[in-house]
């Protein structure tokens, strides 16, 4: 059985978490007490709704619940693209979308602390599920971030290396992955249990859990049993299927 549908995010609370320049909230015991974190990784393309819908939905919740402090969190912006005989990436969702995926790219290489990069793609994918993702660079002026290491980096040879070594790790998974969102916890792919990755973190984590792991029951379904049904862009082998906005139609959040 597939998870239903979440619930949005309180985003005007989140949203002024984001916009405060630093940490979202401020960490929890857990923290320090040495545990070794558990890996989270989201394979995703910056202009699948269902990838954005999960960013912005559900994933920037580990930093308001807590679990931020049991996780490894890994963003991989690179998803269905294809990289070509002459080495030019293509995008499943056009080339706006293999521009922002190597903006987000430099924003992660700019930016290391994972507080910062993932507020800034958070606005970005913020603007995405709003249809607006052509006013990305107002992210920098909202977070109060200067633009120029990121605009200098994805306009240049730099940026185009860090879409080929995103290329090289998400073409490295096995198995490999068959849609976006791919999410991977602990080495494991959760394929369309995704929606369901607190549960998988909670379980592997090895210290205190965090409050928010209180309640969350077994996954229900084995995973290698779950076959996509929707919910996900699939890595159709094809490029410019459709448009984020054509993706989406017909979709409920």
């Amino acid at each position: 059985m597939i998870a239903p549908r979440p619930r949005r995010l309180l985003l005007p609370v989140a949203l002024l978490l984001l916009a405060a320049g630093g940490a979202f909230l401020p960490r929890s015991p857990a923290a320090v007490e040495g545990a070794e974190k558990v890996s989270l990784e989201l394979y995703y393309e910056s202009l699948c709704p269902y990838c954005s819908r999960f960013m912005v939905n559900r994933l920037a919740g580990i930093f308001e619940d807590g679990l931020i402090d049991a996780v490894d969190l890994r963003l991989v912006p690179y998803g269905n693209a294809r990289i070509g005989a002459n080495g030019d990436i293509s995008c499943q969702h056009g080339p706006y979308e293999c521009l922002l995926n190597t903006v987000e790219a430099c924003a992660i290489d700019a930016w290391p602390d994972l507080d910062v990069h993932f507020r800034f793609i958070y606005c970005v994918e913020d603007l995405v599920v709003k249809r607006q993702y052509k006013e990305w660079e107002s992210c920098f002026q909202k977070l109060g971030l200067a633009p120029e290491v990121v605009t200098e980096c994805y306009k240049s040879e730099q940026g185009h290396k860090l879409e080929l070594k995103y290329a090289n790790q998400t073409d490295a998974l096995v198995p490999p992955h068959r849609y976006v969102p791919w999410v991977v916890v602990d080495g494991q792919p959760l394929l369309e249990d995704y929606e369901n990755f607190e549960v998988y973190v909670c379980k592997a984590y090895k210290g205190s859990p965090p409050k928010v792991c209180e309640g969350l029951v077994q996954p229900p379904v084995a995973l290698e049993t779950v076959v996509a049904r929707n919910g996900v862009t699939y890595n159709s082998g094809g490029i410019e299927l459709a448009t984020a906005e054509e993706e989406g139609n017909g979709q409920q959040d």
